[in-house]
């Protein structure tokens, strides 16, 4: 399963940076770590610093030709999944078989991922 999310044109790839960092892209950021982290293949671009993967997907040109509040939009394995929001979690976790304890902040507490560092 293929995920890409495209964008909306942000100061830098994940939006992570400046004075006030919206919440839901760190939710996304984490969300799209996690995935990565268990060997889904998932994809962020940017309208601002990847301009040509817009341009690349005949459906995302097609969409964002309608105006820019289509973005966000994720595509699933070159499907249109969502429009003019970021996936909930309960959305990833029923898209990619994962419980949701994955994604959700539990206790107070984000959601733990193990890493390992090879020497």
């Amino acid at each position: 399963m293929k995920l890409e999310l495209f964008e909306p044109a942000m100061c830098c790839p994940t939006g992570l940076c400046g004075p006030s960092i919206d919440p839901e892209l760190t939710r996304i950021a984490t969300v799209h770590y996690v995935l990565k982290q268990r060997g889904f293949d998932v994809s962020r671009y940017n309208l601002a610093s990847e301009p040509n993967r817009f341009v690349e997907n005949a459906n995302v040109q097609a969409e964002i030709a309608k105006g820019l509040d289509v973005l966000p939009m994720t595509i699933v394995d070159g499907k249109i999944v969502k429009r003019g929001a970021y996936l909930t979690n309960e959305e990833i976790a029923s898209l990619f078989g994962l419980p949701i304890e994955a994604f959700a902040v539990q206790d107070g507490e984000k959601p733990k991922v193990r890493i390992t560092l090879k020497k």
